[in-house]
């Protein structure tokens, strides 16, 4: 059974950073891509950034280039999304999500964690 579990989610001041980490368990393969979202209340879930296991490669949003860092650690299992420059509009529930890079679609999806930012 898979399972993605988020922390490091909180309340923290525009500018300032947090820290998201994802620690994966009972993915047997590496051919995954980890990916973070996040959804505002009353917004549709967006894509924020990714990370594949194997090569380590990375792909942003926009809105975040430059700001946030997707990174993995393959021996821990584990995903981090470093946030640096943190603003109001980044406030949402954050969620960890894996798929096989071959596919579209992710099978699994963390139960997600609140970061605020207030202004």
């Amino acid at each position: 059974q898979v399972h993605l579990v988020e922390s490091g989610g909180g309340l923290v001041q525009a500018g300032g950073s947090l820290r998201l980490s994802c620690a994966a368990s009972g993915l047997t393969s590496s051919r995954y891509t980890m990916s973070w979202f996040r959804q505002a209340p009353g917004k549709e879930r967006e894509f924020v950034a990714s990370v594949t296991w194997s090569l380590g490669l990375t792909t942003y949003t926009d809105s975040v280039k430059g700001r946030f860092t997707i990174s993995r650690d393959n021996a821990k299992s584990t995903v981090y999304l470093q946030m640096n420059s943190l603003k109001p509009e980044d406030t949402a529930v954050y969620y960890c999500a894996a798929r096989y890079t071959v596919q579209k679609d992710y099978a699994y999806w963390g139960q997600g964690t609140q970061v605020t930012v207030s202004s």
